[in-house]
């Protein structure tokens, strides 16, 4: 399992008409989402569905996405 930490995310607080509360998504993994009534529980069930989205793609043999932070930090030839 790849380390959940290394992807960043982003908390959007929801207005009553979409049911009051948090949405967590992770830019570099789209379609990747918590939610909660508190910012806390909704990054919490983030990164549950992180670390099952990870999980699930080693089980097909495939990567994990590089985060966002890691291809800045790679060099332009």
């Amino acid at each position: 399992m790849s380390d959940s930490r290394v992807y960043a995310h982003e908390v959007t607080a929801l207005g009553a008409e979409d049911g009051g509360g948090f949405l967590v998504t992770f830019p570099d993994i789209p379609g990747v989402i918590g939610i909660g009534a508190h910012a806390e529980e909704a990054v919490a069930d983030g990164q549950q569905a992180l670390l099952a989205c990870l999980d699930a793609l080693k089980a097909v043999d495939r990567g994990p996405p590089v985060p966002a932070a890691a291809r800045a930090a790679v060099p332009l030839a």
